[in-house]
């Protein structure tokens, strides 16, 4: 199991479009059932495409300190441990940390002033060893769109967006992720139509 940022969203810094950094909401209507009821963070929008992490699909297996001895990483047990998530359908040999911007190591991706995208070992390392970022959690695969498709898909009405909060991208209240992600915009998601308005 590799655990790297690679070429999808690149190392350095991008010039972001307007959803980096936030988080989509699946709407109910959603017909992909692999985000149904989804939120995700959007890591990079440009108009290249688009990267981001699903935020409320825990993963049980491997457990943390089981996948830092596949990755060859000690101490065991770690002296810290991470929450892990399936951050989405693309490559899910990849691990991708988001995590809070008090630590970064060369290759972290800042996405904004709060939030910062690491892909090595160090990040696992420092964690495992009591260190590493206050925040953050551990998602196995991603999520990625070609260019003009997110758009394309937020035009459809298949997307919310809203700011992220820390409590909805770092805590393990999965099962609640996506309502409370619809009330931030005071959205009830029984009112929600899954047809795209026309004027």
């Amino acid at each position: 199991m590799a655990i790297y940022v690679g070429e999808m969203v690149g190392t350095q810094n991008v010039e972001a479009d307007w959803l980096t950094g936030q988080i989509l909401i699946a709407m109910p209507a959603m017909r992909d059932a692999r985000f149904a009821q989804t939120v995700i963070f959007v890591c990079a929008h440009t108009a290249e495409g688009a990267m981001g992490v699903v935020l409320n699909r825990p993963r049980r297996n491997p457990k943390f300190g089981d996948l830092l001895k596949q990755l060859g990483v000690a101490p065991h047990p770690p002296k810290r441990l991470m929450q892990m998530g399936a951050g989405g359908p693309v490559d899910d040999n990849r691990g991708f940390v988001l995590h809070s911007p008090d630590w970064s190591a060369e290759g972290s991706m800042e996405v904004d002033g709060n939030y910062v995208l690491t892909a090595n070992l160090e990040v696992l390392s420092a964690i495992a060893n009591g260190g590493g970022p206050e925040r953050g959690i551990l998602l196995l695969g991603y999520a990625g769109w070609e260019a003009g498709q997110l758009d394309e898909e937020i035009r459809q009405n298949a997307w919310l967006s809203a700011p992220p909060d820390e409590a909805i991208v770092y805590d393990s209240e999965h099962g609640t992720k996506w309502q409370r992600a619809l009330a931030k915009l005071r959205i009830d998601p029984g009112m929600l139509s899954g047809a795209a308005g026309r004027a």
